[in-house]
């Protein structure tokens, strides 16, 4: 996510993090402060503590990798890790869109 924030934003890419904590103690907002500094997060994060994001997009495991397009529909869906070459093409194509 680093990366792509890097290297697409000038580009038309928005990422944007969603923090859906699982536990009690990652709820607080200067821990997820603290954690988007330590790992150099330059995209915005979002808390989703009641967990209504979570629960709008249908998600069921951690991460889960949504892309929009630019008029809002849901182009592709990831779950888990990996498929990052193919997560990238898409990107490039929907950027090019």
């Amino acid at each position: 996510m680093r990366d792509w924030h890097a290297r697409y934003e000038k580009t038309g890419l928005t990422i944007v993090g969603v923090h859906t904590p699982e536990f009690f103690w990652e709820k607080p907002y200067d821990k997820v402060v603290e954690a988007s500094g330590r790992l150099g997060l330059r995209y915005p994060i979002v808390q989703d503590n009641d967990w209504a994001i979570w629960n709008r997009w249908s998600v069921r495991a951690w991460p889960t990798l949504v892309l929009v397009d630019r008029r809002g529909v849901v182009r592709h869906r990831h779950i888990g890790e990996g498929e990052y070459e193919q997560t990238e093409t898409i990107i490039q194509r929907l950027l090019a869109e």
